[in-house]
């Protein structure tokens, strides 16, 4: 004979009386109003998200054009700071080069005479090196045409063989830095004589009306048949 063991017996759920099994089991949940307009929702916040793409897009332009605006204006400043910077290491050798142009002149003309020996030739030499590193540059030469922007006439004169103002001779040469001239080519010049122009074509009329006297005999000798 089986025992039944108190405390295991199947619980069974409490049904009110007079219900049926179909009342018993749990109902589905039916949609509730919100989920129903859950689309319209979505729509508002689409259009809430690209209104703030587009500002943002609008903000980003406007801080890129600010950009590179700011980065013109720093590139326009690192240039005018770099043409600052070269006028004025430009200016101060062109200073200091300016004191030194008498020593070069010494130096020059030391040079001419055969002075330019032993020790002071090395100095010399030396000295002139550093100049020209620094840019300096010497110019004016005889023959070439007078430039009143580069050269200073100390002597004027007439000369037959130039055809227009001609520096004759350098009296002391000229030094420019780049482009800057720290001093004019001091120069004697010459000018074309004084009626050259108008006496030139006269002495080739006289040449050709003596070329046409000159050929007149040998026509008249190669005449007309010889008379019979």
């Amino acid at each position: 004979m089986t025992e039944e063991t108190p405390g295991f017996d199947e619980q069974q759920p409490d049904v009110p009386s007079g219900a049926t099994s179909d009342d018993a089991e749990p109902k589905a949940a039916s949609p509730s109003p919100e989920e129903g307009a859950a689309p319209a929702g979505d729509t508002g916040q689409t259009a809430a998200l690209v209104a703030q793409l587009d500002q943002a897009r609008s903000a980003l332009g406007e801080r890129t054009a600010d950009l590179q605006r700011l980065q013109a204006e720093f590139q326009n400043y690192r240039r005018r700071v770099e043409r600052d910077r070269i006028a004025v290491r430009e200016i101060a050798a062109a200073n200091l080069l300016t004191e030194l142009l008498p020593v070069l002149d010494d130096i020059g003309r030391a040079r001419e005479h055969g002075e330019l020996v032993g020790g002071f030739k090395s100095v010399a030499e030396s000295l002139e090196t550093v100049a020209a590193k620094m840019g300096l540059q010497q110019f004016g030469k005889e023959g070439e045409p007078f430039d009143p922007t580069i050269h200073e006439a100390l002597m004027h004169s007439y000369a037959p063989d130039v055809t227009e103002t001609t520096c004759v001779a350098i009296l002391q040469p000229g030094y420019r830095i780049g482009e800057r001239t720290i001093r004019p080519a001091r120069v004697a010049v010459a000018e074309p004589q004084p009626g050259a122009q108008t006496v030139k074509p006269a002495e080739e009329s006289a040449q050709a009306d003596k070329a046409e006297a000159a050929e007149q005999p040998d026509d008249k000798e190669s005449g007309g048949p010889d008379e019979g």
